[in-house]
């Protein structure tokens, strides 16, 4: 079924709590950029990404002016085909950024039509392994005072939260030190804890913090250096004695390929929405599976719930706090620690557009 028209939209999402973390600071609002393709008969299927606050503008007029004219026209089937007529035609002032953001909107978007057309969840077409998902809920909480740590974990649970995420990357390890002590004696010893550095630290550092932490046992230490720094990352995972989790800041296939062969990574984790869309996060779910590798997620839980339903190698899905849910019909269901995949066709998100219009982007 050939495309008949593409429609791209830039909004700007206001979070009901200010947000922080180590490298983006306080976080007020992030942009949502979606993609709805349209067939020749009518069918539609959406896709989206997002940005911290900047550069969403930037993804909206790569869709509007590259991408929309050269997928009109085309099979709607044969998403590998347009995948990579994408990602040669934007190749030489992209290969990540912007670029590869633009490309897993449509991407996404693809993989909803041809779900939604053959009446299945996205889930069962990727293959089908287990609808329930393993959750953690990612806190972006560094600046929160510990009060209103312990009380956003206890709703958390209250919400059905088996396993939770909390920022470090303070100014001080010994504050970093101390919080995430706290947390585990709030939790207790077993629950799941992890913990997320945003890049903050150099190879060094990194190491000493993750020698530090290691007593109070968190699943992994997540993104302890930039994204950059390959050897770095090996090294941090050789010396500093808890497992890691990177790879929402690495946007291609072959940048997961060289850290996990370098034996920089314990759980990959790909974000659906900038690592060239699904096409792309399957294949490093097959990639970390080659290497006996558990895969995890970052951000778009509402799509990404399918994708790790289909993995035999997901450990757990992230829950991210960007507040999408108060703009989508049947927000992610969340029963007992476990993210359960729906059984919509597609991925089964509904935006709505009208609220939607009300923080549409200034352009």
């Amino acid at each position: 079924m050939l495309i008949k028209d593409i429609r791209a939209d830039h909004y700007r999402i206001p979070l009901p709590v200010v947000l922080s973390d180590s490298t983006h600071g306080s976080i007020a609002a992030f942009e949502l950029i979606t993609v709805r393709v349209r067939d020749a008969e009518g069918a539609e299927g959406v896709g989206y990404t997002y940005t911290v606050g900047a550069g969403g503008g930037a993804v909206h007029a790569l869709l509007l002016r590259d991408l929309a004219p050269l997928v009109a026209g085309r099979d709607a089937e044969r998403i590998e085909e347009i995948w990579q007529a994408m990602w040669w035609a934007l190749h030489y002032g992209g290969r990540g950024g912007a670029q590869a953001l633009a490309m897993s909107a449509v991407d996404i978007a693809l993989w909803d039509l041809r779900a939604r057309r053959q009446r299945t969840p996205l889930w069962r077409l990727l293959g089908g392994f287990d609808p329930r998902v393993p959750c953690y809920a990612g806190g972006i909480d560094l600046d929160f005072p510990l009060d209103a740590l312990l009380r956003q974990t206890d709703e958390n649970l209250k919400a059905g939260f088996r396993a939770i995420k909390m920022k470090v990357g303070r100014p001080s390890l010994y504050d970093d030190v101390e919080r995430v002590r706290t947390m585990r004696e709030h939790l207790g010893a077993e629950f799941p804890l992890m913990v997320d550095a945003n890049m903050r630290w150099s190879v060094d550092e990194a190491i000493r913090a993750a020698r530090a932490l290691a007593p109070h046992a968190p699943v992994w230490l997540e993104e302890p250096t930039i994204p950059d720094d390959v050897p770095g990352h090996a090294r941090i995972v050789r010396e500093g004695g808890v497992p890691i989790a990177a790879g929402e800041n690495l946007h291609t296939l072959y940048e997961f390929r060289q850290l996990i062969a370098a034996g920089g990574v314990t759980f990959p984790e790909p974000d659906v929405t900038n690592c060239g869309g699904v096409t792309v996060f399957m294949k490093v779910c097959h990639l970390a599976e080659a290497f006996n590798l558990p895969v995890t997620s970052h951000g778009a839980h509402d799509v990404t719930v399918h994708l790790l339903a289909a993995a035999p190698n997901r450990s757990y899905l992230e829950a991210h706090g960007f507040g999408l849910d108060r703009y989508i019909a049947a927000p992610l269901v969340i029963q007992d620690g476990l993210a359960v995949a729906p059984d919509r066709p597609g991925h089964g998100i509904e935006f709505d557009w009208q609220a939607l219009d009300r923080v549409r982007a200034a352009t």
